[in-house]
């Protein structure tokens, strides 16, 4: 995967987005929301927002959000969905945010790590925009925990970065590699028997 193809295949994805994997993750994502309590003051960051499907289960007028994505079809997708709300739609590399360090208090990163051509820089760049005690919280596919991925797996992981994401990301060299003073407080099985995470880090 890099930044060309990736734009190329989410202008693809763009039109059919919703329809196919809206519904299909709208469970997870809901209850993940469900068990954060946002302060009005709270500065939030979607990093690969996409089409905007987290956003729509949230208190969006009342939140100061920020939303980036790489993908030009992708965010116009959202913008559209939100055209009068105070969501602020950036295009931007999620591996090279133009954000101050510790510009804001959660972090979301849903389906994304998977997605970015180097999910080492995205991480880090997470890392610097999150202020103290904020929270990353990550939603995704990994490669399971102490375990090599299985043979069909490494044999359809090309296949299946031609369309724009990794099955085979491990989550826990991504961390050990930029862990600068952060701490797991949840990494719990979501879908399809723990090959989606849902991973909570607290920036300490």
């Amino acid at each position: 995967m890099n930044n060309t193809w990736n734009k190329v295949i989410y202008k693809i994805w763009s039109p059919i987005y919703d329809s196919i994997f809206k519904g299909l993750f709208f469970n997870v994502r809901k209850q993940i929301f469900n068990e954060i309590s946002f302060k009005k003051e709270d500065k939030i960051l979607f990093v690969g927002v996409g089409t905007g499907a987290d956003i729509e289960l949230i208190d969006h007028d009342n939140l100061d959000i920020t939303a980036i994505d790489f993908s030009p079809d992708m965010l116009n997708k959202a913008r559209a969905k939100f055209n009068i709300s105070s969501v602020n739609f950036l295009e931007m590399d999620a591996q090279d945010m133009n954000f101050k360090n510790e510009s804001f208090d959660y972090v979301f990163a849903h389906l994304v790590l998977s997605v970015v051509p180097n999910a080492d820089k995205c991480f880090q760049e997470m890392v610097r925009v999150l202020k103290p005690e904020g929270k990353i919280i990550i939603f995704d596919k990994f490669a399971p925990k102490n375990k090599q991925l299985s043979l069909p797996k490494k044999l359809l992981r090309p296949i299946i970065g031609i369309l724009g994401t990794d099955i085979g990301l491990n989550f826990e060299k991504i961390y050990y590699r930029n862990n600068q003073k952060l701490k797991i407080e949840e990494d719990v099985p979501a879908m399809l028997n723990g090959m989606y995470r849902k991973i909570i880090i607290r920036k300490i």
